[in-house]
């Protein structure tokens, strides 16, 4: 059997100019991974990140840390959804940050605040009653994560083992088709996902199955300061 192996990328900047930055936490959990695969991962085949830059940094610091220097093939299929467009379509005058910013400034947790408005706001887009308010339909996004994982494997072959960093939408829509999970449900798996969590695929001739999900044992015990989930 072959393996893909789908890697959340670490935490980002939030509340930064630039979102698509790691933070320095998520700097440090790429690390942790990386040292955490060292004696489970003996080989890579192949590693693929998506083709934003949290995708990539993640990468470059989990592989140097795990001590593996295969070169990154970007598939942009792999990328995120435009979380700033969902948000926007829920809330219009959010199209100025400045005014988002402001209202969750004044909130006792601006992050927990965020994720209440964005947890509305993916909700709107999935229902698909609004489709054509939107560049990307979840439709269309879940359709491009599993054609990711379909040619990555059919470029793979047989017995093959990969690293893919990503996010956890692209992570959701693919766990969510293998365990056949309805729309209005997918999401409850995205809000677990962990920064640097492992999702297990494995597959062979007979199909492709989920092996394990979210693993993130290595952020517990001495290491729990740096689990994160946003």
């Amino acid at each position: 059997m072959g393996v893909v192996y789908l890697v959340r990328h670490g935490q980002a900047s939030f509340g930064a100019a630039d979102y698509d930055q790691l933070s320095e936490m998520g700097v440090a959990q790429a690390k942790v991974l990386g040292e955490a695969l060292r004696a489970r991962l003996p080989c890579v085949d192949a590693v693929v990140t998506g083709g934003m830059a949290r995708h990539w940094q993640t990468a470059d610091a989990c592989l140097k840390a795990l001590g593996v220097a295969v070169p990154h093939k970007r598939m942009v299929d792999f990328n995120e959804y435009d979380h700033e467009e969902i948000v926007v379509r829920h809330i219009p005058r959010y199209a100025d940050k400045s005014l988002m910013m402001q209202d969750l400034a004044e909130t006792p947790d601006p992050r927990r605040a965020f994720q209440e408005v964005f947890t509305q706001a993916v909700a709107r887009w999935v229902e698909g009653r609004h489709e054509a308010d939107y560049t990307e339909t979840w439709a269309a996004f879940r359709e491009r994560s599993l054609r990711a994982l379909t040619e990555l494997i059919q470029e793979l072959g047989a017995s093959k083992t990969a690293l893919v960093f990503t996010s956890g939408g692209p992570i959701t829509a693919i766990c969510q088709d293998l365990l056949r999970i309805p729309d209005e449900h997918a999401f409850r798996l995205n809000w677990t996902l962990a920064n640097c969590g492992v999702t297990k695929i494995v597959y062979s001739e007979r199909g492709r199955y989920l092996s394990t999900l979210n693993e993130h044992g290595y952020f517990e015990g001495a290491q729990r300061a740096l689990l994160t989930y946003r």
